[in-house]
């Protein structure tokens, strides 16, 4: 199996069933876990040197952060609801609690942080929901925490693909930092699949084809991507969800398309 694919597993005593640290990824910036957690169940943490964006991706919960309550999260009941999540941003050094009440689904993203922003709700109505492509290249973009919102280092963002549909594509990379050109940013994609029995593809390859790996996806897995173009594509009959996080030496989301497939976009 592909380094770069990590399986979803059954929830560890902690409600954990997915984790994915800089050590583990090999790299330095992000890092990203994810809870399944029954009505009441609870979780701990502190933000240490990351900033974190907490993600109520499906049920509800309470989030406690540094005395400040945030209660009565969670707008939706499943990732393919088509409306923004609750979140909740966290600079680096402060203790945190969340309480399912519910069944809740949580992601937790990762980044190096420096203290520069407090404590905050991100309001949904700041998330910017948007359609992008056309035809089989249509993808419902939610932009969770983009770079036009304060943050030191992390960039989060949600995407459904309908069934059938590619995304990610015409095939981009951002591993280089020549900004303006193209900025340096690592990247997880966390997949959901609905109904929840498919499967969908995702290729990892740079232009020397030193890194090339194409993954089958299944509901839960997640995708590392360290370096190269990384497009993903399901398959008829399954909606796929994916939840992006990214980072790198500077906040700023300036991708390169693969040349070979530019005339998609000017045909």
């Amino acid at each position: 199996m592909s380094t770069l694919l990590i399986k979803g597993k059954a929830p560890d005593q902690q409600g954990r069933i997915i984790s994915v640290t800089p050590q583990s990824a090999g790299w330095d910036y992000v890092g990203f876990e994810v809870f399944k957690l029954h009505d009441g169940q609870a979780i701990k943490g502190n933000s240490g040197a990351f900033e974190i964006c907490l993600v109520v991706l499906a049920g509800h919960g309470n989030i406690k952060v540094d005395g400040q309550a945030f209660n009565g999260l969670g707008t939706r009941t499943s990732v393919f609801d088509p409306i923004a999540p609750d979140a909740v941003y966290l600079p680096p050094g402060l203790d945190y609690a969340v309480t399912a009440t519910g069944d809740l689904e949580l992601g937790v993203c990762k980044a190096p942080g420096t203290g520069t922003y407090p404590v905050r709700r991100i309001p949904t109505d700041r998330m910017s929901m948007e359609k992008r492509g056309k035809g089989n290249n249509i993808r419902h973009v939610c932009n969770i925490l983009p770079e036009t919102e304060p943050a030191d280092s992390l960039l989060v963002v949600e995407v459904i693909t309908p069934a059938g549909n590619a995304s990610s594509y015409p095939p981009h990379k951002h591993d280089q930092d020549n900004l303006p050109q193209e900025s340096l940013l690592v990247e997880t994609y966390y997949h959901r699949l609905e109904p929840s029995q498919g499967f969908a593809f995702q290729r990892v390859y740079t232009d020397d084809r030193t890194l090339d790996e194409t993954m089958t996806i299944e509901n839960g897995d997640v995708v590392l991507v360290p370096r190269g173009y990384h497009p993903v594509a399901t398959v008829h009959g399954y909606d796929l969800y994916y939840l992006n996080v990214m980072a790198g030496p500077k906040r700023a989301w300036q991708f390169y398309n693969d040349p070979q497939h530019q005339w998609i976009l000017e045909s």
